[in-house]
């Protein structure tokens, strides 16, 4: 098949593709005619390269998937070097993971937080002579 087709049957780009063969993942061949040609073989590749960018790996992470595949295996992550790709994504995930949970308690912190001190307020505010709630969004030309 050519460029056009492969990249529809892809759900890509011919440029996607030429960026692909320039790094050394796609296959360049040529026809006599000097057009590009690709097989049910390059489309598996793209297919395993579309698939791991999906699980956000980087074009240089799919690599060993690519070779393997080209090896001959039936699946692109039965090699050792594509495994070892795997458990180094885990341990990215699992530090990003982490990284959210530290956030995510920082933001509920903050939350708790500025409850207390609206209630605090809101309870002044009913004192007689206590201070005036505002709103943080205010209307017009109020407090931003």
């Amino acid at each position: 098949m050519r460029i056009g087709e492969l990249a529809a049957r892809a759900g890509t780009t011919t440029r996607a593709l030429r960026y692909y063969e320039a790094r050394g993942l796609l296959p360049a061949r040529r026809s006599g005619n000097g057009y590009r040609t690709y097989d049910e073989e390059d489309l598996k590749l793209l297919r395993q390269i579309r698939t791991l960018q999906d699980f956000g790996f980087d074009l240089e992470e799919t690599r060993p998937f690519v070779e393997c595949l080209r090896a001959g295996h039936p699946e692109g992550d039965s090699c050792p070097a594509s495994l070892a790709v795997y458990r180094r994504k885990l341990d990215e995930l699992d530090a990003l993971i982490g990284e959210l949970a530290t956030v995510r308690a920082r933001v509920g912190e903050q939350l708790a937080r500025a409850e207390r001190a609206r209630e605090r307020l809101a309870a002044e505010a009913e004192v007689p002579g206590g201070p005036e709630p505002e709103c943080e969004l205010g209307v017009g030309g109020g407090v931003l």
